[in-house]
């Protein structure tokens, strides 16, 4: 437990110095929230959108810019550092497993993303009054349910990537992929059918998240690919990951 400690305590302060990645990830998604907002003002109900706001429909999920560019950005970038460095082979012969130090990036980026969705509820409270989401509960499992799966597939760019290089390479297309498929960037009533299809059964679960957040219950797909990709990406990680 102690060096379990002592690794989330290092990583955190690592991504202290880090600022300019610290405050993207926590404040990006109340960032573009507020250019939207402002960009596309006034904002009043849509009968086309049920009597909604188009921008009651995009903040749901717009916290997800968060956890995909930790999940599928910093975390493949920093193991495959580590491993490029050797920390990751030295690690492995102290009693601070390196399995830990896994455990120790998601569980910071786990809290760091959940500061941003706090903040994101504040900010579009205040700013547009925005209302807060009518099932907390629910929205809260259905957004950890969509971030494990965004952290899967970081995983699993983390355990083939042999260098940082590449790492930044392979995770930077990936991740503008997955949030423009995922329907992150625009509201899903904006995209073609096509995509909006898509962006069903691609993390982080836009859908889902849009559901909870209005109260509504989530529908089972959505939930089933989020799992499904986890577990299926997240084995395949734990298999083929290289600690050297």
């Amino acid at each position: 437990m102690n060096e379990f400690r002592a690794l989330v305590l290092t990583e955190a302060r690592l991504l202290l110095r880090d600022p300019v990645t610290l405050l993207a990830a926590v404040a990006l998604p109340s960032v573009v929230l507020l250019i939207f907002g402002g960009v596309f003002a006034p904002h009043v109900p849509d009968p086309a959108l049920g009597g909604r706001r188009w921008i009651d429909l995009f903040v749901p999920s717009l916290v997800v810019i968060t956890t995909g560019t930790l999940g599928i950005q910093t975390l493949p970038v920093r193991l495959a550092t580590y491993r490029e460095k050797g920390v990751l082979r030295r690690l492995g012969t102290t009693p601070a497993h390196p399995a830990r130090l896994l455990a120790a990036q998601l569980g910071l980026y786990s809290v760091v993303s959940t500061v941003a969705l706090v903040l994101l509820i504040v900010v579009g409270n205040l700013a547009y009054a925005i209302p807060l989401p009518a099932n907390p509960v629910v929205y809260l499992g259905t957004f950890l349910l969509g971030m494990s799966a965004l952290f899967a597939i970081g995983l699993l760019v983390a355990a083939v990537a042999p260098s940082a290089r590449s790492a930044t390479t392979i995770a930077i297309p990936l991740f503008f992929a997955v949030m423009f498929l995922g329907g992150v960037y625009l509201p899903r009533v904006m995209l073609p059918e096509v995509v909006q299809r898509i962006g069903e059964l691609t993390p982080p679960g836009v859908p889902a998240l849009q559901d909870a957040w209005l109260g509504a219950t989530p529908q089972l797909m959505p939930l089933a690919a989020m799992a499904l990709i986890t577990v299926l990406l997240g084995s395949l990680a734990v298999r083929v990951f290289r600690w050297e």
